[in-house]
């Protein structure tokens, strides 16, 4: 029998990504092994393959977790970064990586989280955070923030009746996470802006 290469689709407007339809059980034991499968997706069996993050975008999210984890604490929340969030009942078939996760303790798992209340997808170029807001709130994720790093623009989903809404800014320009009790706001800098009860800060 000749062994086949896996099936790699690639997008041609970009290389940040790459698609193996079926990939070989010994293909992702190696991917393991050398350590390249950390930011590895998996689409209902389908491996989404990630590069590296910058480190412009490693460090913005290294600042955002600074600023948040506190406030997850406080909200009784647990702070994950680049963790896998799995569809429960489906072992490894079918999970995503977000930048970071806001969860309850009993939706952690060993392996990650299999739920959570608010997740946090940095954009870069060609990546497909956008696509993931579907599986999100499939999984019934009340909150869903979407930031641009460079620009510090931002766009806040808010899950409800089973749809994403996207929310609204105040008569002061800042959206308002329910989830975290903070409200965010894109200011000159460009900066991120953000305030809540105890405290506030900006990257």
């Amino acid at each position: 029998m000749v062994a086949r290469e896996p099936v790699v689709q690639a997008r041609a407007e970009t290389i940040a990504r790459a698609v193996i339809l079926k990939p070989p059980a010994s293909f992702m034991d190696e991917r393991r092994r050398m350590g390249a499968d950390r930011w590895d997706e998996m689409w209902e069996g389908v491996l989404h393959m990630v590069p590296p993050p910058s480190r412009w975008h490693q460090r913005f999210g290294s600042e955002l977790i600074a600023l948040l984890l506190p406030v997850a604490k406080a909200r009784g929340l647990e702070l994950s970064y680049e963790t896998g969030f799995y569809r429960p009942g489906c072992e490894e078939r079918d999970y995503r990586v977000p930048d970071l996760v806001f969860a309850r303790p009993e939706q952690s798992t060993e392996r990650g989280v299999e739920g959570a209340e608010l997740v946090v997808e940095l954009l870069s170029e060609g990546d497909e955070s956008r696509e993931k807001l579907g599986f999100y709130a499939e999984l019934g994720v009340s909150e869903i923030l979407l930031i641009d790093p460079d620009t510090r623009e931002f766009e806040l989903y808010v899950l409800r009746g089973g749809r994403l809404h996207v929310a609204l800014p105040d008569d002061h320009g800042a959206v308002r996470s329910q989830i975290l009790r903070v409200s965010l706001a894109t200011t000159s800098g460009p900066k991120l802006s953000l305030s809540w009860p105890e405290g506030s800060g900006q990257i």
